[in-house]
């Protein structure tokens, strides 16, 4: 979460009618958990992918006409 401590004091749990744990929170702490799952989300899907050198980037870039 970027170094960023969530304050778990403005956090309310509870069970609702059908069972189902909620969390009640702060909407920007809301965002910044969507945004942390969702680059989480991405490094698993990429995690294997083959990389490349920055030299290979760099010709790769001028190549496409991007630098």
């Amino acid at each position: 979460m970027n170094g960023q401590t969530l304050s778990s004091t403005a956090h309310k749990h509870y069970i609702d009618k059908e069972g189902v744990k909620r969390v009640d929170m702060p909407e920007d702490e809301y965002e910044q958990l969507k945004e942390d799952l969702y680059d989480v989300a991405v490094y698993l899907e990429r995690k294997d992918e083959a990389t490349i050198t920055e030299v290979e980037y760099k010709k790769w870039l001028k190549d496409e006409g991007l630098l």
